[in-house]
């Protein structure tokens, strides 16, 4: 199996900055892709940041030039540092991982999220 846990979020004043992990583990095989995603209250969970396994990058346009998104491979863990941020930046965080584990006898692919974790922009 494989976990995902998210840390890093918290209250920041608007213009702040915040830096969120994600660490992934267990019988993991091949990270494919990592993406970030992020739901606030009554909205759906939107995508703003992925990383590939070739290290490529894509931003939501409303997060560009804004974030960034970055990954060590030696310990499984994708990072979101977050600038410049904005009370409309206020949401749950999830990192998602496109993952190849073991399983048993044989690999398995498989999407995995992490439980979340609340970052808040105000004054």
């Amino acid at each position: 199996q494989v976990q995902l846990v998210e840390s890093g979020g918290g209250l920041v004043q608007p213009g702040g900055s915040l830096r969120l992990s994600c660490a992934a583990s267990g019988s993991i095989f091949r990270i494919h892709a990592m993406d970030w995603y992020r739901q606030a209250p009554g909205n759906q969970r939107e995508f703003i940041a992925g990383i590939g396994y070739d290290r490529s990058k894509n931003y939501a346009d409303s997060v560009k030039d804004r974030f960034t998104i970055s990954k060590d491979n030696a310990k499984n863990t994708v990072y979101l540092q977050m600038n410049n941020l904005k009370p409309e930046d206020t949401a749950v965080y999830y990192c998602n991982g496109t993952i190849t584990a073991y399983a048993r006898t044989r690999l398995e692919t498989d999407a995995y999220w992490g439980q979340g974790t609340q970052v808040t922009v105000s004054s």
